[in-house]
């Protein structure tokens, strides 16, 4: 199926809100005023071709996700939005701590602490702190 640009950006908005819940939404008003396009075309296809493909759990491309922005660094917004996701899509605080621990041992501990900070503040916005860690077995 083909899919025209409106479809393919309307298609990413209805993923992005089931995603993230509305935390993206913040990062597209910012982008609005200085590079709307940039804002269509992240949303198009990221959301509206790539994040919707079934080949992956939307719960395994937030895991992912966290694990490259960590490694990237600087991506702080980007990993709000996620971290939001990650809980969205079932993940939970202690996965996700846990995620960004294992972080430390290929992006290094500068990357690993800043993701964490992020983290904290999403779990702090959800009313989730302090995480727990999840029960063995």
């Amino acid at each position: 199926m083909t899919m025209n640009a409106d479809e393919q950006y309307e298609r990413g908005l209805v993923a992005l809100r089931e995603a993230d819940g509305g935390a993206g939404q913040k990062l597209l008003a910012a982008l609005a005023d200085v590079s709307p396009e940039l804002s269509h075309r992240s949303v198009a296809w990221s959301y509206g071709d790539l994040y919707v493909r079934p080949e992956l759990q939307r719960r395994d491309r937030e895991l992912l996700t966290l694990g490259i922005l960590t490694g990237l660094g600087g991506a702080e917004a980007q990993l709000e939005v996620h971290v939001n996701g990650a809980l969205n899509a079932g993940l939970t605080p202690s996965e996700i701590v846990e995620a960004l621990l294992q972080s430390v041992v290929y992006c290094g501990v500068p990357r690993a602490v800043n993701a964490t900070l992020v983290a904290k503040k999403v779990f702090a916005e959800r009313n989730l702190l302090p995480v727990r860690p999840t029960p063995a077995g």
